[in-house]
């Protein structure tokens, strides 16, 4: 039921004129608030935390429709965020809100100053959960300002955000940000892949060349098969990261997020050829989605960093333990 409602709303005030406000980087108040009237910004709580109480596979399937439709806004941000803010008994954001690290904000007495690179639609935000070391930050709208306009590969604002406020509330870490951010866009990445599946298999069953569909010549079929298998593994991945992050094990959610944002690429790749030229075009609803994969394999940690929690985490194991590390996750 919450799927037909989140589909319904999204197919009613995300249409192309709504994608190319949002690319402009204009803010779309009435599909904001129509969010926040569904409720989907608490979705991840539990109904003690005054949220739905979704399973993981609703949560999870929640948070693929928004990458399916390309929501443009913060949703799944402030998703993550609130749950963030609510495990450490924190007060919930009243409105959008962000979710970041900031290992190089500095903390001197009671103040809390730095840096907090590229906030995804920063200057709309309500307030800011910021993890410095292993304390968390519910940061409110008036404890930072602009440092730096930016943009995503999608065109959705980036901006750096100068954080200097008066702590006056913090609690202690209760997991990490970054693996929080980078599961809801494993999540996110699975329901763009699906979407860029979608549009790829009805281009090729339409275009006609050397008088027969596209979709009939072997080799297109083939790569057809790719991307499903890539759209299967991201779909398996995230659900992989989302329940690692649920028992607090960072290397599944290292594992399930590089494994994702490696189908994002394969993928994103994959549809733009099939679909030659056009696919390149922002004219294309199909650029929707490949630029928005870009920019979450990107973010909340990238594949490196990801890359390089597994591969230390293998070190650490050992020739003994590695076997045994591989088949826990």
């Amino acid at each position: 039921m919450l799927a037909e409602m989140i589909e319904r709303l999204l197919d009613r005030n995300l249409d192309d004129t709504a994608q190319a406000q949002a690319r402009s980087g204009e803010w779309l108040p009435q599909l904001w608030s129509e969010v926040e009237e569904m409720g989907l910004p608490l979705a991840l709580l539990t109904e003690v935390q005054g949220g739905f109480g979704l399973s993981f596979a609703e949560a999870g399937e929640a948070l693929r429709l928004l990458g399916r439709h390309a929501m443009p806004l913060p949703v799944a941000e402030t998703m993550a965020a609130n749950q963030l803010l609510a495990n450490a008994g924190l007060p919930l954001a009243e409105g959008p809100a962000g979710l970041a690290r900031g290992d190089d904000i500095n903390v001197d007495g009671v103040r809390l100053f730095g840096r907090a690179e590229r906030v995804s639609w920063g200057e709309n935000l309500d307030c800011l959960a910021l993890a410095v070391g292993e304390t968390l930050y519910r940061i409110p709208r008036s404890g930072w300002a602009l440092a730096e306009p930016g943009t995503a590969l999608n065109f959705h604002p980036r901006p750096s955000l100068m954080i200097d406020w008066t702590v006056d509330a913090s609690a202690a870490l209760p997991y990490c940000p970054l693996a929080a951010g980078a599961t809801v866009r494993a999540f996110q990445i699975a329901g763009a892949l699906e979407a860029c599946l979608d549009l790829t298999l009805d281009h090729t069953s339409t275009r006609v060349q050397f008088g027969k569909a596209l979709q009939k010549f072997q080799v297109v079929q083939h790569e057809l098969a790719k991307l499903a298998g890539e759209l299967a593994c991201a779909t398996a991945a995230a659900d992989l990261a989302g329940e690692a992050l649920a028992r607090g094990d960072l290397r599944g959610v290292a594992a399930g997020s590089l494994r994702a944002r490696e189908a994002a690429g394969n993928g994103a790749a994959i549809a733009t050829q099939m679909h030659g030229a056009i696919g390149f075009t922002r004219e294309h609803r199909l650029h929707l989605y490949t630029t928005s994969l870009w920019t979450w394999r990107d973010e909340f940690g990238g594949q490196v960093s990801w890359a390089k929690l597994l591969g230390q985490a293998a070190l650490d194991a050992g020739e003994a333990g590695y076997w045994p590390m591989v088949t826990q996750l």
